[in-house]
């Protein structure tokens, strides 16, 4: 997943699996002079639960000495993600999960990162996986296939997608690395914690079930590529970035949200 010459840019939300994630990386390859490393935090603005790992954030990367970026959501979109789920109708999930991806894509592009590293383990990615199949949204499912470089996005990838959370933890102890084992509080998906639960009994009465899953939906690739070829993106109309369609999704949830007029340096020369 990491080559020479690599910019990786670190979704570092000071959670485990992303301090586990940035360790880990810098502890293999952070003396080669040929790979570069940057670490991003998304400050969502969740009162109680962010603050915290924001600051270990910091720790960690002072520990390592690398460069350390903090974006927030109130700066960047001038509401934070409680405000957000008070004005608006949908789910946290949703505002979290797109404008996450935005800015961490911007971001990283804007580094100069040739790819975004993300702290999934084993078991996010079979929850995901089985949760996407659960109900019946073949078209997510086919966005986890791994894609090829398209312009304006950041190549994801997922160092720790072959290790078992239980392991991430194991890790954190045994280096002594600062943790935040406290949920977020709006992270009590129904849907999903019931997947997450099968799972995990699964796993016990009959192991190595999580990485079935995983091998499964890896054999389904070719079929999904071709159910769902990858389509070109275009540029957003409002704030340039890369989108299927003519708007992208940040930008409809912020109209939504009745956020606009909004930066002037995320309107391109067409006036919208």
């Amino acid at each position: 997943m990491i080559e020479s010459g690599d910019k990786i840019a670190i979704a570092l939300s000071g959670g485990k699996d992303s301090v586990v994630l940035t360790h880990v990386l810098i502890r293999m390859y952070g003396k080669r002079r040929d790979i570069e490393f940057i670490a991003i935090t998304i400050d969502e603005g969740i009162e109680g639960y962010r603050p915290p790992t924001v600051e270990i954030a910091r720790k960690i990367t002072s520990s390592l000495g690398i460069e350390h970026r903090i974006i927030s959501f109130e700066e960047n979109f001038g509401i934070t993600l409680d405000e957000m789920v008070k004005k608006g109708g949908k789910k946290p999930c949703t505002y979290c999960g797109v404008f996450r991806k935005y800015l961490l894509n911007k971001t990283a592009r804007e580094s100069g990162s040739t790819k975004l590293a993300t702290g999934h383990n084993l078991d996010d990615e079979t929850q995901t996986i089985l949760l996407n199949f659960m109900q019946s949204d073949i078209d997510r499912l086919a966005r986890l296939v791994p894609q090829r470089k398209q312009e304006g996005l950041v190549m994801r990838i997922k160092p720790l997608r072959e290790l078992y959370e239980k392991e991430v933890v194991v890790y954190a102890s045994l280096f002594n690395l600062p943790l935040d084992l406290n949920e977020c509080p709006y992270s009590h998906f129904p849907v999903r914690a019931v997947i997450r639960d099968f799972l995990y009994d699964f796993e016990n009465k009959y192991p190595g079930r999580k990485f079935s899953v995983m091998r499964s939906f890896e054999n389904l690739i070719p079929a999904l590529k071709q159910l769902h070829p990858q389509i070109s993106l275009n540029q957003c109309r409002i704030c340039s970035e890369p989108t299927p369609g003519e708007i992208c999704q940040a930008c409809q949830l912020r109209r939504e949200l009745g956020l606009f007029p909004f930066r002037k340096r995320d309107y391109n020369n067409n006036g919208y």
